[in-house]
């Protein structure tokens, strides 16, 4: 008989040769697929705005169902909820910005005068600050800030996109009882279960952050609000309405509001009272880090603060301030669809 052929490449070197050809493949497809929403964008990002927010207002929404309120009202009373919240929110925050915005702009430029007095020997200017300052936000702000500098258009376009989150968040709270036929219906049918387990998994996940993220940011700021207002720092409601927004964006945002506290209070109040800024914004982080964050993530998707500041710098290079803030939970959403995966077809763990 003869002898029989032997392999031209090690069993080790095929294997891995077969895992770098899936890895390519899932790039390639994940690439096209972020290709066609930067391409769709206009229709993408009201789409995602509104997962986010039936993801926040669903509880509220099943509350209604559960006290007989037929599908459309509860939906419709839902979305009238949110546009109280949030335009009441979006009111006092406004108003809160404009009262005090200006002395919060001026301490800053204050603050900045006196950095560039103790620095301007090493070469560093006001007008050096202010350049690379715009030279950060045209290269991390992408098109929306840019946008947003560039005057009423994108306001408008905001404006628009808005309302249609807002309509489809009606419809996505109505039809939330045929996602999981839609999603049966596109699924093959062998695999209809498993694509339903992993559609609810990562609503889940997205669900729990929303929540978790809204709570987490509102007692942010009202704790460093109360520390501001007894150290009787100028533009404290601002600033405080600054650390909720910013909240949205983990860590990041949270060092870029606290960091504003600081310079504010620096050029109003003074080096000691900076301190003490610094050490109301640190025990708020700390107190974030260590009892609020376990506490909301041992509900949900619990990620590694690499992988969300990684997710967080990916969502910036692909669509600024709009992908920064929608970084994170899709993030959880596609740790939720492989916790599912692994709890079906993981490898069962091994006697101890």
């Amino acid at each position: 008989m003869p002898a029989e052929a032997r392999p031209l490449l090690p069993e080790g070197a095929r294997r891995t040769g077969a895992w770098c050809a899936v890895a390519l493949l899932v790039a390639g497809v994940a690439a096209v697929f972020v290709w066609l929403c930067v391409v769709f964008k206009t229709a993408v990002t009201p789409a995602l705005l509104a997962l986010l927010g039936t993801a926040l207002l669903g509880p509220l929404h099943r509350r209604l169902l559960r006290m007989k309120v037929r599908k459309s009202p509860a939906a419709g009373l839902t979305v009238l909820a949110v546009l109280a919240v949030v335009g009441g929110a979006t009111y006092v925050v406004v108003a809160a910005l404009v009262d005090t915005g200006a002395q919060i702009v001026d301490s800053l430029r204050q603050a900045a005068q006196d950095i560039a007095k103790h620095f301007g020997a090493a070469g560093t200017s006001l007008d050096d600050i202010a350049e690379n300052a715009r030279q950060l936000l045209a290269k991390f702000g992408g098109t929306a800030a840019s946008g947003v500098i560039s005057g009423l258009s994108v306001v408008g376009e905001m404006l628009a996109t808005a309302a249609l989150a807002l309509v489809l968040i009606f419809f996505f709270l109505r039809d939330s009882d045929r996602a999981v036929d839609v999603l049966r219906s596109v699924a093959p049918r062998s695999t209809g279960d498993l694509v339903e387990a992993m559609g609810r998994r990562a609503f889940e996940a997205v669900e729990g952050f929303m929540r978790g993220t809204t709570f987490v940011a509102l007692v942010d700021a009202i704790l460093i609000g109360i520390g501001l207002i007894v150290l009787r720092v100028p533009g404290a409601v601002g600033l405080a309405a600054l650390v909720f927004i910013t909240a949205y964006i983990p860590y990041l945002g949270a060092f870029l509001s606290g960091a504003i506290a600081v310079l504010v209070a620096l050029a109003d109040r003074g080096f000691v009272i900076a301190l003490w800024v610094l050490g109301v914004v640190l025990a708020v982080q700390m107190i974030e880090g260590y009892l609020l964050q376990p506490l909301v993530q041992s509900r949900t998707v619990q990620m590694h603060p690499a992988v969300v500041m990684l997710a967080i710098t990916a969502g910036a290079s692909v669509a600024g301030i709009l992908g920064m803030l929608l970084a994170v939970p899709l993030t959880a959403a596609f740790f939720g669809i492989v916790g599912e995966l692994r709890s079906r077809y993981g490898a069962p763990a091994g006697p101890s």
